[in-house]
């Protein structure tokens, strides 16, 4: 079964549009957007399991340049 979630981001001034095209090409994200509001850029991103999502969260997307936090909402199916 894959973990899916929607990761919202904050970045510095100006460079959601960067962080965006950088965190398309991560493995394990199926989409990333730069939005406007509280939130600079939108991701959604799936693994094998919640370990290996925390593990493509911390490791790969806050690895990021110009990400000055994150929120990780897991999709869940009720």
């Amino acid at each position: 079964m894959v973990v899916q979630a929607y990761i919202l981001i904050q970045t510095d001034v100006g460079k959601a549009a960067e962080v965006a095209a950088a965190i398309a090409d991560v493995k394990g994200v199926t989409r990333a957007e730069d939005v406007t509001g509280p939130y600079d850029v939108i991701v959604r991103a799936e693994a094998s399991n919640v370990d290996e999502l925390g593990k493509l969260v911390v490791a790969k997307v806050q690895a990021v340049e110009g990400i000055t936090r994150t929120l990780t909402c897991p999709v869940v199916h009720i």
